[in-house]
């Protein structure tokens, strides 16, 4: 239950430093993530769309808010209902990669 909430706390420090100070570790290219969705477009859509109801829509999101939030699962900081399809999904993404899947979905 303590790792739990210390992992909890590091990602809301993690993820409101990160949108106070509006830093991203990498310029993404959103060509560059086009090509690297498809395991994301099983849920999410190549478009954004989600696929079925339980899944949410990534167009049109931030670009920083979904960077976070893919290396929050990526780094085991964010839990819910969707840590356990997300985590392994992001785990071998780089820095670089999420910022492009980032800018892709956030151009849909």
């Amino acid at each position: 239950m303590m790792n739990h909430w210390i992992k909890a706390s590091a990602a809301a420090l993690l993820m409101g430093g990160m949108a106070v100070t509006g830093l991203a570790s990498a310029e993404g290219d959103p060509e560059a993530g086009a090509e690297k969705v498809a395991v994301c477009a099983a849920c999410h859509g190549m478009d954004g769309k989600a696929t079925a109801d339980i899944y949410p829509s990534l167009s049109g999101q931030s670009a920083t808010y979904l960077e976070m939030s893919l290396k929050a699962y990526r780094d085991d900081l964010r839990g819910g209902g969707m840590a356990a399809v997300m985590t392994p999904q992001a785990i071998n993404l780089s820095d670089q990669d999420i910022a492009d899947i980032a800018a892709y979905y956030s151009q849909q």
